[in-house]
């Protein structure tokens, strides 16, 4: 099984879980841990101990984190309130879908265009973003309880969890975690660490897309900084979990390794549409990092292999195990599938965007599989998700058996 490497932290041991971001994509993430949940305690025993010491996440692997650590006392049903969460779920719970809500807002934007440049008091009414998600606020705020989170911790269900953002004001990308103990915050170049008491307010900045939804003011250190989504400029997403000292890390991604498409080129393609370039954009932010993370870890790590072992144990590097799952099919492609469930006055605003139910490359599937929270499209993902892990059955119990 292929290992990544840091300096050691304060729990030597722990077992961490990274939840990635990817909007409605992370869906998946609950039918994988559901799945891995039952290959791991299929009796569904109780008082089974949660198996995910330190729990990390991104954008929408935030909101996923958080929920597993409110209800780290008891697995079982922290997997049950999730796929209730995201199999009951629909875009209006998530974003303003109606349309005199959407019309409003694309009147805001038209008035700035046109007439912006000439009054300048109108640039301060300007739009915050595409979508108003005040829903999810109040979804996250009646889902969560962070007073539980704490007591979690404090009885030793878990050690740490972490939700990561982006500063607009300085552009660090921030990590927030809430520990056990005290583990010093670290702090490299473009990014650094922050101990906190984590709340509705850190979830909202984590899963703020960019130019989609709002960004959240954070307290950091005294200071305000405008913060947005947890996926942007993270540099190395496996590095928090490492920090917090994490030897063996399962990776839950959203991205499928084949959503590129080069045999579908054309000679003379159309000019790109804004939704095939905003879908390009959020696989950059919510993907692309992960992949360049994990095997430039593999590589680091197989040098370390070549060490003698009295000598790897004078190193400030160690081997920490790392085990990945991915979606097996194109997510872009279900998306597409299900791109009429959404509220009228969304599909249409996306279909001006250039996303369309037909198939292929250039129809706006990226874009509309981050957004289409619906409950047909989620609930295919979470079964999707089971099904990824039911698959690797053994690979599970040889990575969680390194724990026992």
């Amino acid at each position: 099984m292929p290992t990544v490497q840091l300096e050691p932290r304060a729990h030597p041991g722990a077992t961490g879980l990274v939840l990635t971001g990817g909007g409605a994509r992370a869906a998946y993430q609950v039918g994988v841990l559901s799945g891995i949940l039952d290959i791991l305690d299929p009796g569904r025993t109780p008082g089974f101990r949660n198996p995910f010491d330190i729990i990390c996440g991104s954008s929408a692997g935030a909101v996923n984190a958080a929920s597993l650590a409110c209800h780290a006392n008891d697995v079982h049903e922290s997997l049950r309130r999730l796929e209730l969460l995201w199999g009951n779920l629909h875009a209006g719970k998530v974003y303003h879908a109606d349309a005199p809500r959407l019309l409003l807002t694309g009147l805001r934007w038209l008035g700035l265009l046109v007439a912006g440049w000439a009054i300048p008091a109108t640039r301060s009414r300007q739009p915050r973003a595409l979508l108003d998600n005040s829903p999810l606020r109040a979804l996250l705020t009646k889902s969560l309880d962070f007073d539980q989170l704490q007591r979690n911790l404090d009885d030793g269900y878990l050690q740490t969890v972490a939700i990561t953002a982006a500063a607009y004001t300085t552009g660090e990308h921030l990590t927030f975690y809430q520990s056990t103990g005290s583990i010093e915050p670290w702090r490299r170049p473009l990014r650094r660490a922050l101990p906190t008491r984590l709340n509705v307010d850190h979830l909202m900045a984590s899963s703020s897309i960019p130019f989609i939804f709002p960004a959240q003011s954070l307290q950091v250190q005294g200071l305000h900084p405008w913060c947005g989504d947890g996926s942007m400029r993270q540099l190395a997403p496996l590095s928090p979990a490492i920090h917090l000292g994490a030897q063996r890390i399962m990776v839950v991604g959203t991205g499928h390794k084949d959503d590129i498409h080069p045999e579908d080129q054309e000679r003379h393609p159309p000019y790109p549409s804004l939704a095939q370039i905003g879908g390009h954009a959020l696989s950059n932010i919510f993907l692309d990092s992960l992949s360049m993370d994990v095997e430039r870890m593999q590589r680091i790590n197989d040098l370390l292999a070549l060490l003698p072992a009295n000598v790897l144990k004078t190193q400030s590097l160690r081997p920490v195990s790392i085990f990945v799952m991915t979606p097996s099919r194109s997510l872009d492609e279900l998306a597409l599938a299900h791109i009429e469930q959404l509220p009228r006055a969304a599909r249409t605003l996306f279909r001006v965007l250039g996303v369309s139910s037909s198939s292929g490359p250039t129809t706006g599937g990226a874009l509309i599989s981050y957004l289409l929270f619906e409950s047909g499209f989620t609930q295919e993902l979470i079964r999707l998700g089971r099904a990824d892990s039911m698959s690797r059955v053994e690979e599970v119990k040889a990575f969680f058996k390194e724990t026992q």
